[in-house]
């Protein structure tokens, strides 16, 4: 008789960090993650849910929920512990973004695109999972018709998918950006035009004109670590190499 078949798991964020390595030389083998565990992890122990509203939010039973959080504090614990290597990928899931749209973001008209800049000063901010600000753009037959600043609401990483799918946009151009976020953009139906610099106005009149560059896999090397820097600035590795959240980075 066959196994019963594992009941697929929501998940409200696509990680954007998908490896985490220790400092030095790891030790043994890495530790496999998956993305349903690092949500339960989120929803139980960041956002301070109880085990019945986790179950409720991924569409699982709570003595699942129970069991998947056992299992993954382990694998944190012995990454800590013992040095080990710490890779997110894989599980059963469907990704159901979060829906969080703030009260100041306009209503999209008919017959219109609409393009996203994650935004600073003017400037497109170099890391989208950090992105407070976005500068967004309708354009109709190659003309901007309107465009406005406009806020996350405190919404990060993942769940700025989310954010921009249920705000209507149809193209992201941004700087760094993470795997994981490509991934969940890809899923939410948004073209997403990385590695770019500079004026976001300049940007967006060079995707009208066809001649901005398109780059889904710019990676901002800063990613898993819990350091500060300039982002206003270019991310010494952010569109000159593909890696992996797990492999070494210049700039780590």
């Amino acid at each position: 008789m066959a196994g019963r078949r594992e009941k697929i798991r929501r998940v409200g964020i696509i990680p954007e960090y998908r490896g985490f390595i220790p400092d030095g030389l790891a030790s043994g083998d890495a530790i496999d993650m998956t993305v349903d565990e690092l949500e339960a992890l989120r929803l139980c122990d960041l956002e301070g849910l109880n085990q019945e509203a986790v179950a409720q939010q991924m569409g699982i039973a709570r003595a699942t929920v129970a069991a998947i959080c056992s299992r993954a504090h382990r694998k944190v614990a012995n990454a800590l512990v013992n040095g080990r290597a710490l890779i997110i990928e894989g599980g059963n899931i469907a990704y159901s973004p979060i829906t969080t749209v703030t009260a100041v973001w306009p209503a999209k008209e008919v017959d219109t695109m609409r393009v996203a800049t994650t935004y600073d000063n003017g400037n497109i901010f170099m890391h989208f999972g950090r992105s407070e600000q976005f500068k967004i753009y309708d354009i109709q037959d190659g003309k901007v018709l309107n465009e406005q600043v406009v806020g996350t609401g405190g919404t990060g990483h993942g769940a700025l998918a989310g954010l921009l799918a249920n705000g209507g946009v149809d193209t992201l151009i941004c700087g760094g950006i993470g795997g994981g976020a490509i991934n969940a953009l890809a899923q939410a139906g948004i073209t997403v035009y990385a590695g770019a610099q500079g004026s976001c106005d300049a940007c967006v009149e060079a995707l009208i004109a066809g001649t901005l560059a398109q780059n889904g896999e710019a990676t901002c090397g800063c990613h898993g670590h819990d350091h500060d820097h300039e982002h206003g600035d270019s991310c010494s590795c952010h569109g000159h190499h593909e890696h992996e959240g797990h492999e070494g980075c210049s700039c780590h």
